[in-house]
C-alpha cells in the first residue's frame, strides 16, 4: 500500500495550516487498494521526537476497506461519516490534533494499517489498545512522514 497527501510530499515540511500554528486541522489522505483479505483500516499519527516520549496526534480505527481517502478538516466526532472510529490522541481529545513542537524540527509519522478484522473497540481507544488489537491482524502497511518545526 501507499499513503499520500495532496498537501505535503514524503519526508516534507507539513504545511502551518495542518498545526497549532494555522487552523490545526486534520491534512487530507489517500491510499492505493489494501489487500483483497482486509476487513478494515487503522491510521495512527504520531510524533516519536517528542521530549518525553512518543506523543499520539491521531487514532483511527475500523475503517472499512472501500474508504481510499479521508478528506482534509475530518470532524472531531467519536465515528466518522465513511465509517470509522476515532480514538483519543495525547492532547485527550478525539480526532485530529497538529504538530505543535515545543522546540525543533520534529517528523510525524502518518501510518496507515490493513487489516483482516474489525477491532471493535469503543470510540476513544488509545494507540496501545489499538497496537494490542492488532496484533497478529496485519496484512500491510503504509507509511507517510511529515516534518515540522514551529515558526515563532
Amino acid at each position: 500500500m501507499k499513503l499520500e497527501s495532496s498537501v505535503f510530499k514524503a519526508n516534507s515540511q507539513i504545511p502551518a495550516k495542518y498545526t497549532c500554528d494555522g487552523a490545526d486541522i486534520s491534512p487530507s489522505l489517500n491510499w492505493d487498494e489494501p489487500p483483497t483479505e482486509t476487513q478494515s483500516l487503522a491510521l495512527i499519527v504520531d510524533d516519536p521526537d517528542a521530549p518525553r516520549r512518543t506523543f499520539v496526534h491521531w487514532v483511527l480505527y475500523d475503517i472499512p476497506p472501500t474508504v481510499r481517502q479521508l478528506p482534509e478538516q475530518i470532524t472531531t466526532a467519536k465515528t466518522l461519516p465513511s465509517g470509522g472510529m476515532q480514538g483519543k490522541n495525547d492532547f485527550g481529545k478525539f480526532g485530529y490534533g497538529g504538530p505543535c513542537p515545543p522546540s525543533g524540527t520534529h517528523r510525524y509519522f502518518f501510518k496507515l494499517y490493513a487489516l483482516d478484522k474489525n477491532l471493535g473497540l469503543q470510540p476513544g481507544a488509545t494507540k496501545e489498545q489499538i497496537l494490542q488489537a492488532m496484533k497478529g491482524h496485519v496484512l500491510a502497511t503504509a507509511e507517510l512522514i511529515g516534518h515540522y518545526q514551529r515558526q515563532r
